[in-house]
């Protein structure tokens, strides 16, 4: 039997031969950090940290996701699209406690993440959060206000399909023997985000669809991302308990070179297929590789055998 066809989220742009449906659910994964190390990719900080700055995003942003596509909810006048946006809404909530749990980890051993995490608080909650509208058409404003912000998921949930879709074909990491714990919470929830990459677009093309609007929103989540990641990757090495650290850019490029990360410039391309009017998540990456990785995850696993599955 052929292995199932994947497409780089950058390198192809044809439609992935997966399957057209799949349903969306919750799975209550468990993670033991009690043995992880500071720097689970040994000897390596700068990845370590690289990669932590998802543990410093993820709780508020996912939480925030859920919020928003819950508002939204009542607006969807599609079964099929709300019984998705239900299913995002579910494994959104999962993923933001997995993450939380990691945080509390780094808070009980001498990495104290609020002073960052307060600031990514604040943008959620405050300056992204829900706004009181009054006066004349307050009920479209508001409405306008919560379609903005789908199409800002939207945007973001594209780097987050391209991120699951690379922890997934990362075989480096592995030989690198990376925490096993760790990987496969990095790969559970990737596979996830592969499994839902269309929820959000289709749910905000549902609600308004118009292009430009679509546009803006990457035009500013784009380099919104790229900041918050720098300024996380600096904030963990400022704060190692090992030893304060800078990040270097020889860091940068010797972890492109041995794990097969992507450079600036194939960040920069990442945007290109947002862009194109034709463009749709399920043209890259591929549910089946995600779905063949959840069947093996360890934390899946065992989250569907406590469920009874």
């Amino acid at each position: 039997m052929s292995e199932p066809v994947r497409l780089s989220l950058v390198e192809s742009a044809g439609v992935v031969d997966d399957p057209d449906q799949v349903a969306l659910r919750a799975r209550d994964v468990r993670f033991d950090w009690s043995q992880l190390p500071v720097h689970w990719v040994p000897d390596d900080p700068f990845t370590t940290h690289l990669l932590n700055v998802l543990h410093l995003l993820l709780p508020e942003g996912e939480r925030w996701f859920v919020d928003v596509f819950t508002e939204a909810l009542p607006l969807i006048k599609d079964e099929q699209l709300a019984e998705d946006v239900r299913g995002f809404i579910g494994q959104e909530a999962i993923h933001a406690e997995s993450h939380q749990g990691v945080l509390d980890h780094f808070a009980a051993h001498q990495l104290n993440p609020d002073p960052y995490v307060g600031q990514v608080r604040w943008l959620f909650r405050k300056a992204l959060g829900d706004r009181e509208f009054t006066g004349r058409n307050a009920d479209r404003r508001r409405t306008e206000w919560l379609i903005e912000r789908t199409a800002g998921v939207a945007a973001i949930e594209h780097f987050t399909a391209f991120l699951g879709d690379l922890i997934l074909n990362s075989p480096e990491l592995d030989t690198a023997d990376v925490d096993p714990t760790m990987l496969d919470l990095l790969r559970w929830h990737g596979a996830e985000e592969v499994e839902h990459r269309a929820v959000a677009f289709e749910l905000y093309q549902h609600l308004d669809g118009r292009y430009l609007r679509r546009v803006r929103q990457m035009l500013i989540v784009a380099p919104g991302m790229a900041a918050m990641w720098f300024l996380g990757v600096r904030f963990l090495m400022a704060n190692d308990p090992t030893g304060r650290r800078r990040p270097r850019l020889r860091d940068a490029i010797r972890a492109r070179r041995r794990y097969d990360l992507p450079g600036l410039w194939k960040l920069f391309l990442l945007v290109v297929p947002y862009l194109k009017p034709g463009y749709h998540p399920s043209q890259y990456g591929s549910t089946s590789q995600a779905v063949a990785y959840l069947a093996t995850s360890p934390a899946a696993m065992a989250a569907d055998e406590r469920a009874g599955r």
